[in-house]
């Protein structure tokens, strides 16, 4: 087991992540799996669409499904302000956008600073965390994104993106 979790650290280690914010946490995604950040749009509602999946939005003639991702972690109501922003991501060559509190900057992290994430019966799935990063004081928690926006409940966005 210790093997698999050293591998894994290592396998992230001296990464680039992308921190954001949703509620009073701090979590960070693979900047290489970053297409663009924008500010948040209003979007156009899909019938039957699971509630955390806003909707979709037009993005230079692509049609995009749109997740809030305080709504799938349920994280409480989400307010949209002038922080809220859309992360566009490139999963596996599908374009998702995934609308967060806030961005704050990007940071490399050495294998030092990666730590196992720890298991807990939260409502963010261990599943989909690579693991803990710490910066100082701050921790962010590191979100494996390939993996929850592929995973079977998200199973609606190749529905969405067909």
């Amino acid at each position: 087991m210790a093997d698999v979790l050293t591998t894994g650290a290592n396998e992230i280690a001296g990464h680039e992540y992308l921190a954001f914010t949703l509620g009073s946490e701090e979590y960070g995604i693979d900047i290489l799996k970053v297409q663009e950040i924008r500010g948040y749009e209003t979007v156009t509602r899909i019938a039957n669409a699971p509630e955390f999946i806003k909707g979709v939005i037009n993005l230079r003639g692509i049609i995009i499904p749109v997740v809030d991702m305080r709504i799938k972690f349920k994280l409480g109501e989400p307010v949209y302000d002038q922080f809220t922003v859309v992360i566009i991501l490139n999963i596996n060559g599908r374009i998702v956008g995934m609308v967060v509190d806030s961005v704050s900057d990007v940071t490399t992290l050495t294998p030092e600073q990666v730590k196992p994430a720890p298991e807990m019966g939260t409502a963010f799935s261990s599943d989909y965390m690579i693991g803990l990063g710490t910066i100082d004081e701050r921790m962010l928690i590191l979100v494996n994104i390939d993996k929850l926006m592929s995973s079977a409940e998200m199973g609606l966005m190749e529905q969405l993106a067909a």
